[in-house]
């Protein structure tokens, strides 16, 4: 396992971060024995994750009381980012949050504390404020942020500093390399990468988009006509799945799966510090923490690139991946 910091910050963290939504029963991602989370989590720990990252959104808060239980006695070894909703940005509301947070954690520090979305009806200069004086009294380590656009993030750093931005990334989801990927490089903020193998579609186990899950085929790579989705736009099917079709024929080629063909991309792009994989039991979690000793060459890199150019053009620049609107910017022209 690979070691990388965070922004400016003296924390070294594991190139692979061990995602803590899935571990709990989810609307999103279905039941889930407890058991096998805690097993994930034993997994990445015996396999160097030294990374947990999770939030009081995830199961209203049930994802913090597990892994504050799973990593009691090993809390020295390891980093815990949380997030904070964006309800809950105002000075005493986000204090409030952090406490509650770091009941559930059963630790008296949150390394990595993130504004989870951008709320525009909240001063930024305020909830970066109250962020500096959680890190003066010891309650968070370094403030940070997630799913922030250009506009966001340049009036968070206006305010203070945030070091890192967590951001829907992968090969197969690229917007952030046109505005945002450049700035968090420009001004050392590192990119914590979410939804790495697009909610499962780099693995490899949908042929088409019909198979995938409801709850899954929302986003703005499916049709706006989906059940579930709130996009309204077109979508870009045919170019994903004509995608992920070379990326398998790539990976074969060079003798790698996909997913950590897919992990090990995303870890070879500049600014990027450690990409958040889900696990739900050991062997995913074991799976997962071997992508950070795969390096691939340069022309793999590549290759793989290319593979997916159509899938970035055809998403523009709107990195929300769900909102054709985005909720990451100030100000979005579609």
């Amino acid at each position: 396992m690979k070691y990388r910091k965070v922004g400016r910050t003296d924390i070294e963290v594991s190139v692979v971060c061990h995602g803590c939504w899935s571990i709990i029963s989810d609307a999103t991602w279905g039941p889930q024995d407890e058991a096998d989370s805690i097993a994930a989590i034993r997994a990445s720990l015996d396999a160097g994750v030294n990374f947990f990252d999770t939030a009081e959104l995830y199961g209203n808060g049930a994802s913090e009381e597990l892994l504050g239980r799973a990593l009691k006695k090993v809390r020295d070894r390891v980093v815990l980012a949380s997030k904070a909703l964006p309800q809950h940005l105002m000075p005493a509301e986000l204090k409030s949050a952090c406490e509650n947070s770091l009941k559930r954690l059963r630790t008296d520090r949150i390394d990595l504390y993130q504004i989870h979305w951008p709320n525009p009806d909240v001063p930024l200069a305020d909830t970066i404020g109250a962020m500096e004086e959680l890190r003066a009294s010891g309650k968070i380590g370094y403030a940070a942020v997630a799913n922030f656009g250009t506009s966001y993030l340049r009036e968070a750093l206006a305010a203070g500093r945030v070091e890192s931005n967590q951001l829907c990334y992968s090969l197969l989801w690229r917007p952030i390399e046109y505005e945002v990927r450049p700035l968090c490089v420009e001004q050392d903020v590192g990119i914590l990468c979410y939804s790495p193998l697009c909610q499962g579609l780099l693995t490899g186990k949908f042929a088409s988009p019909d198979e995938v899950p409801e709850s899954r085929a929302r986003t703005r790579l499916f049709s706006g006509s989906r059940p579930r989705a709130r996009h309204g736009q077109a979508g870009c099917e045919d170019e994903a799945f004509a995608a992920l079709g070379e990326i398998r024929r790539v990976c074969d080629q060079a003798g790698v799966g996909m997913c950590q063909a897919s992990l090990a991309w995303l870890l070879a792009q500049s600014g990027v510090a450690s990409v958040t994989c889900g696990a739900r039991n050991a062997r995913q979690a074991r799976e997962n923490a071997g992508a950070g000793d795969v390096e691939l060459s340069g022309e793999l890199i590549q290759r793989l690139a290319v593979a997916t150019e159509k899938v970035k053009t055809c998403a523009g620049t709107n990195a929300d991946f769900w909102m054709s609107t985005s909720r990451m910017e100030r100000e979005f022209v579609r």
